[in-house]
């Protein structure tokens, strides 16, 4: 009896089902996609790069056949800015379009294929959901400029790159504008990178030494006579009409003793550069030079006597950021200089321990069979590479920690590895293609890094590894400019940034990038920076009592 009743329940349960599941009356199937394909390649994620730009796509759906008048507003393949292209719609067979724009693509650029609800079968069922087909199509590998021998293409770059700090600095103070976007402010780091780019100006004669002088003293008169100090350190950012101090951030209002060692940097190359005993313009221009260098009080942002330094200081917030430098990144050059004061320099355990973190600073891993010696796991953003290097030799640099021209050569190479490795799968990198560091993006900006990579590539990382990877960035660099010129090379060089995979090319110009293009350009070809910089008796001094060893010292 028991069996009985569980076998009339089952099939009440089952006839229950069989009905829910039939469509009622009036209400045919739905239609839902099948499969789909473009120049006869299928993905499941419906995400399709580097397409021609004459593509033949594919759809099939299940749920009957389809109504051919629903097909033209159903039907829409869409730019990036939304517009509707024209198509040629075929139907292979009645389950099927073949679907083609009547016009060729753009390279380099991202379409929609939208598949509406609208769409019906001949027995009036719809789309089941809408269908987004997303479309990235491929490069123009042709050239967008004449070939020119390398040389003249290096020279090239420095020139239009050059015009970011010659055309475009201030009128008023002469400094460097943080971005070709952001008015009366201008930016201290990127002002010491400009000044070490107007000596390459100089010497590369896009420029006069006389006009050179007139800019970088026109500089160090604004920063001796308007620009605000805090024990004798510059803020981020200031006005460049009035040097007032504009804040970076909520309780970045004051001193940045990082952004002040960039500007330092520079500006003794200048001093060395600039070195005549008799033209009165240089002498007064050294003069100049050495007040602002020997008014940095770098001992006391050590915070109360601490064995560390501090980023920042605030007439606001004092020490309330307690942000410590230390730590592989792109700031050594803050304790090189610090410890190069010609009065009351830092000693060496505030060097161990601060910067160094008493050898925590160390990796020594292996990375695409590279040993790292410093820093976070694959090396970080490329500027670590970069900014303090732009006057620090690290040829043959050394201490107790690692050699340094190992180092740099390790991160950029393992940069580049990441990179031809692409473990994220994004659109377009490859050994022509690569180089992560901090710039903008879409949506903001980013320090872009092995660990924080989202697809964005930034001109300058490569360009300023030239010294490091010279085959490498010399390829990058072609690319850029021959394959991705048209949309990557504006007026004052390389734009910032781009994406292939999200399909965006930046407008901007940031100082902080485009310096280092100029100056580590010239360290690889004449090592003029380096020299300079090198040259400096209070840098010597520095090094050795921190115990570095250098052919240059």
């Amino acid at each position: 009896m028991k069996k009985v009743i569980f076998s009339l329940t089952s099939i009440i349960l089952l006839a229950s089902c069989r009905k829910e599941s039939t469509p009622s009356v009036g209400h045919p199937p739905s239609l839902n996609l099948l499969s789909q394909s473009i120049n006869g390649v299928s993905d499941a994620n419906l995400v399709y790069y580097n397409v021609s730009n004459s593509p033949a796509i594919r759809v099939s759906f299940s749920g009957g056949a389809i109504d051919k008048s629903s097909v033209a507003t159903a039907v829409l393949l869409k730019d990036a800015n939304g517009n509707d292209l024209l198509l040629s719609i075929s139907e292979p067979n009645d389950s099927t379009l073949s679907i083609q724009p009547t016009k060729a693509l753009s390279p380099i650029s991202s379409y929609t294929l939208e598949l509406d609800t609208t769409l019906r079968s001949v027995t009036k069922g719809t789309l089941y959901n809408i269908v987004n087909i997303s479309i990235v199509t491929a490069i123009d590998s042709a050239d967008k400029f004449p070939r020119i021998p390398d040389s003249a293409l290096l020279t090239l770059v420095q020139q239009q790159t050059f015009a970011y700090f010659w055309d475009f600095g201030h009128p008023v103070s002469g400094m460097a504008r943080e971005r070709n976007s952001s008015g009366d402010v201008v930016t201290t780091g990127g002002s010491g990178f400009g000044i070490m780019s107007i000596l390459v100006g100089v010497q590369r004669r896009l420029i006069t030494r006389a006009q050179g002088l007139s800019r970088i003293n026109q500089i160090v008169l604004f920063l001796t006579n308007n620009a605000k100090r805090y024990h004798g350190a510059f803020p981020h950012w200031m006005d460049g009409a009035t040097g007032a101090t504009v804040p970076f951030s909520s309780q970045d209002d004051g001193a940045d003793l990082v952004e002040t060692a960039y500007m330092m940097q520079g500006l003794l190359c200048a001093r060395q550069y600039f070195n005549s005993a008799a033209d009165s313009g240089e002498i007064n221009l050294r003069i100049g030079i050495n007040n602002l260098w020997n008014g940095v009080d770098w001992n006391w942002f050590r915070q109360n006597g601490q064995n560390t330094l501090y980023w920042h200081w605030s007439p606001d917030f004092a020490w309330e950021s307690n942000q410590q430098i230390n730590g592989w990144d792109e700031a050594m050059i803050t304790y090189v200089l610090a410890a190069s004061a010609n009065s009351d320099s830092i000693p060496k355990i505030v060097y161990d321990n601060g910067w160094a973190l008493n050898g925590s600073i160390r990796n020594g891993k292996n990375f695409y069979g590279i040993t790292l010696p410093l820093g976070p796991d694959y090396g970080g953003p490329l500027f670590f590479a970069h900014y303090s290097f732009l006057g620090l030799n690290p040829v043959g640099l050394s201490d107790a920690y690692a050699e340094y021209w190992i180092q740099d050569t390790a991160q950029s190479r393992i940069n580049y590895d990441y990179c031809v490795a692409n473990p994220g799968r994004f659109n377009g990198y490859s050994s022509l293609c690569w180089g992560l560091t901090a710039s903008d993006e879409q949506h903001g900006y980013l320090a872009h890094s092995p660990s924080t990579d989202d697809g964005v590539i930034s001109p300058t990382a490569a360009i300023s590894s030239l010294p490091y990877t010279p085959t490498e960035s010399m390829n990058a660099l072609r690319f850029f400019y021959y394959t991705l010129g048209d949309k990557l090379w504006g007026p004052y060089g390389f734009y910032d940034a781009f994406n292939l995979t999200n399909v965006w090319f930046a407008n901007s110009s940031l100082a902080i990038d485009q310096g280092p293009q100029i100056i580590m350009i010239e360290n690889y070809r004449t090592g003029l920076l380096w020299t300079l910089f090198m040259s400096c008796p209070e840098v010597q001094r520095g090094l050795t009592q921190l115990g570095f060893t250098s052919p240059n010292i």
